[in-house]
């Protein structure tokens, strides 16, 4: 967390109004969820700013990228606006992700009296060698009074500004969840934890000094641990080794208890550097090795590790169609190599690619049969599933798998297939294939990642 701005301390969140949504327990699944599929900052913006223009009581934002285009801008007046009636209003940005706009997001922002932190403030260039200062802010949420929220991988800035190529005539692929039910509680208390996290980095010694001069120190403690709680007291979405074998032990009673909730049954998984740090990576793998007809993966930044691969390769050979829609137009040639690398062995093993090229992709959504979806910020990379702070909606529904089927099927058809390793099988492509994976090794080593990937 960063250490070194000198700013105000940042005044502590209110307590989450008492409703429905937020007193709800939150197993892995919840029933009673309405969720809408959003496609681009086109969709979602005008969307979430119609909340936020509705709002009475809370609004809580936390995103990688907050640009400083008219796109942005009106998401900010949103925000703005609400401040200004009186309502807490609270940002999270990621240090490195907004680095550039941050200047400007303090003028529009603060003087409204929005509460801004910046998570891991990049305020010298170095500080990027230090190990934490890897993992980033990656997951792109909004809840407003806890009862909407919006959970993706669309940053705020316009679909059709690249901040590594420019302006271009056709939005980027993305997309969005708008979330309506129980579900919400556990995505307003992971914003929440995000901003307190950032805003404890800023203002810790205060928080210190006010806790010991606290009549309730135990008390006020423990409010302060909920408070940096990334899901609720309880939950445990994660799907880790534990809970993989007592839903094993369970049998069926596991999958009766779920169809019995009521549509739409949806869960919200995240993660993190703490108690979930593989959990979006295990619902990926336990939703692959349990395809029966098809899988379809769209991801811009595409390099699994072994396990994952392993199981898009088991699922192919056992008949399943299993598709990937990766970058045809690349933002970053290194992220374009990594996944090139692998198309190789992903090929022979009867896994078709496709690249889409009409526009930039970014995107990271998935759909198993006909009634497993996902769609967050989490791609399938060692930032992703090691290092950055992600969110990821899964929904267990028909209707929605099948609205994201055509939406996928949409974007294949203005894609190219891969049918050959672009790499060549001579010692150029074994060269090119050893650099990847050299770099991915010693990248995660300075994050401080230690074993197989």
């Amino acid at each position: 967390m960063p250490t070194t701005d000198r700013r105000p301390p940042v005044p502590l969140p209110p307590a989450t109004p008492a409703s429905p949504a937020s007193a709800a327990p939150h197993p892995g699944l919840t029933g009673g969820n309405q969720v809408r599929l959003l496609a681009g900052g086109d969709e979602q913006f005008p969307a979430m700013c119609a909340a936020i223009a509705q709002a009475r009581e809370q609004v809580w934002l936390a995103t990688y990228i907050f640009h400083d285009d008219a796109a942005a801008r009106a998401v900010a007046e949103a925000l703005a606006d609400a401040a200004r009636r009186g309502l807490w209003v609270a940002v999270v940005v990621d240090g490195f992700g907004s680095k550039a706009t941050l200047p400007t997001l303090r003028q529009w922002l603060e003087p409204a009296g929005v509460q801004l932190v910046v998570f891991r403030r990049v305020d010298r260039w170095w500080r990027l060698l230090q190990p934490g200062q890897l993992r980033r802010l990656h997951q792109k949420l909004c809840v407003v009074d806890g009862q909407v929220g919006y959970v993706g991988g669309i940053n705020v800035i316009d679909d059709r500004n690249d901040l590594n190529h420019g302006w271009s005539e056709l939005p980027r692929l993305d997309f969005a969840v708008e979330v309506r039910g129980p579900l919400v509680a556990a995505i307003e208390q992971t914003a929440r934890a995000i901003w307190s996290r950032a805003a404890l980095g800023v203002d810790w010694r205060d928080e210190l000094k006010s806790l010991a001069r606290s009549a309730e120190p135990v008390a006020r403690a423990r409010r302060m641990v909920d408070r940096l709680r990334i899901l609720p007291r309880g939950d445990n979405n994660g799907p880790g080794r534990m809970r993989r074998w007592l839903a094993a032990r369970r049998g069926s009673r596991v999958a009766i208890a779920h169809a019995e909730l009521p549509p739409v049954r949806a869960a919200f998984l995240v993660r993190d550097n703490l108690r979930q740090r593989r959990a979006i990576e295990h619902a990926y793998i336990d939703a692959i090795e349990r395809a029966t007809r098809r899988i379809d993966v769209i991801c811009p930044y595409f390099y699994p590790g072994r396990v994952f691969r392993h199981a898009l390769e088991r699922a192919a050979a056992r008949g399943v169609a299993v598709r990937l829609l990766l970058q045809g137009k690349p933002d970053y040639r290194f992220a374009a190599l990594a996944a090139q690398v692998l198309y190789g062995e992903l090929l022979q093993a009867g896994v078709r690619i496709f690249e889409y090229t009409p526009a930039f992709l970014h995107a990271k959504v998935a759909l198993v049969d006909d009634d497993w979806a996902t769609v967050g910020s989490s791609n399938i990379d060692p930032l992703s599933l090691l290092l950055n702070l992600e969110a990821n909606v899964i929904v267990r529904d028909l209707h929605f798998t099948g609205e994201l089927a055509l939406r996928f099927e949409a974007a294949v058809q203005a894609s190219r297939e891969v049918t050959r390793e672009p790499l060549g099988t001579g010692w150029w492509g074994v060269a090119r294939r050893g650099f990847v994976a050299w770099s991915a090794y010693w990248f995660l080593r300075l994050a401080g990642m230690s074993g197989k990937y």
